[in-house]
């Protein structure tokens, strides 16, 4: 039992964030150019993740992680995102596996992964999308079928986060294709890498640089029957988007991260820059923009909060979380592209960070569900929670 108090929490929580603003101002910020360049795997900022704990930031203390809240989960998120968006992606699929795993898993199975998950020695993420399927999961062709103590897999994942450099994954695959409804025939593996799992190519991106996101395919990859997560077959969709609604605040606090990062870029260059003898925060048509990105930051912030402290309570909160991750994620793309035009030609240029948030940006409206079911998921929920 937690005996803590909810100040306990706070104080805690603040030294976490803290050790975070110095490793992100040490660490990160003097590197992102550069590897972002040369679209490079930032190895030593992975080393020194583990070092802080990020990796299992939300794993209980039972299991040597820290036991974080998702709401200081949330801003851990937001706060890497506003100096680098790719390395909130290493954390996030990881976590999304490792909840699969503490939420849904059996005893052998948490006692055996969470630990080294904890650690970062076990490392990776969620294998779910494929070639022909993204937003209709159910529509996978990935199959794992049963030979003695083993699943035999074959089958193609793509866009999937950690590939190159991971080495554990939570796998969704059909062990009964012939199933109806289809979700009946899905379940979630435990996958190490191993023979028959190869990572096919590397995908190359307009933005988030940096993190290896990889086609992966299975040849005759076997799996142990006891890493069927929960220990039973036919639950791998619904434990899998539980843990989107984890990964849809992830993406929500992206959002505030990089449309507040945008703000601050814009803020700074506003103030320096003249035209007609005085600085353009000074004209009226920069003071609406800016206004604008500074209120779409800090709504943005409050519904991500909203929907981070409903998971915590364990509500049902699809519909907070869809309601953060499209509005956060659109503000990202708007502030990014009001800070392009207020940095005018400048904006344009590699040199500054404004160019990198105007590609980072679109990814978010599209990852972990895209805006449109967003919008859809909002919508259905709002009737079935207000019927007549």
């Amino acid at each position: 039992m937690d005996m803590k108090t909810p100040a306990d929490h706070l104080d805690e929580d603040a030294l976490i964030l803290d050790s975070v603003d110095r490793f992100l101002a040490t660490e990160v910020k003097p590197y992102v150019h550069d590897l972002e360049a040369r679209d490079e795997y930032p190895a030593d900022m992975v080393e020194a993740m583990k070092e802080l704990g990020l990796f299992g930031c939300l794993i209980e203390p039972e299991y040597g992680g820290l036991g974080l809240s998702t709401a200081a989960y949330a801003k851990i998120i937001e706060r890497m995102s506003a100096v680098w968006m790719s390395i909130s992606g290493i954390v996030n699929s990881h976590l999304i596996m490792a909840m699969a795993v503490q939420r849904y898993g059996t005893k052998s199975q948490k006692e055996a992964y969470l630990p080294r998950f904890a650690t970062g020695e076990l490392r990776g993420g969620i294998a779910l999308t494929e070639p022909d399927c993204g937003t209709d999961l159910q529509a996978i062709r990935t199959t794992a079928r049963r030979d003695g103590e083993t699943y035999v897999v074959n089958g193609t994942k793509t866009w999937i986060t950690n590939s190159y450099y991971g080495n554990t994954f939570a796998l969704l695959v059909k062990t009964d294709p012939a199933a109806s409804p289809r979700h009946k025939g899905m379940s979630l593996l435990i996958a190490e890498k191993g023979p028959g799992f190869e990572v096919s190519r590397k995908l190359p991106k307009l933005g988030y640089k940096g993190i290896d996101t990889c086609e992966i395919s299975f040849q005759d990859y076997r799996v142990p029957v006891d890493r069927v997560v929960g220990g039973a077959e036919g639950r791998g969709l619904q434990q899998i988007l539980g843990g989107l609604e984890l990964g849809r605040i992830n993406v929500a606090a992206r959002g505030v991260g990089v449309a507040q990062a945008a703000l601050k870029e814009a803020v700074a260059y506003a103030q320096v820059r003249k035209t007609f003898g005085k600085p353009i925060c000074e004209h009226q048509a920069i003071q609406l923009k800016l206004g604008e990105m500074a209120t779409r930051v800090e709504a943005a912030r409050l519904l991500t909060y909203r929907a981070a402290e409903a998971f915590d309570r364990g509500e049902r909160c699809d519909m907070e979380a869809g309601m953060a991750k499209y509005f956060a994620t659109e503000a990202a793309v708007e502030n990014a592209t009001e800070a392009m035009r207020i940095h005018g030609a400048y904006g344009y240029s590699k040199e500054y960070d404004v160019e990198r948030l105007y590609r980072d940006a679109p990814l978010l409206v599209i990852g972990e569900g895209t805006n449109e079911m967003q919008r859809i998921i909002i919508a259905k929920q709002l009737v079935e929670r207000n019927p007549v």
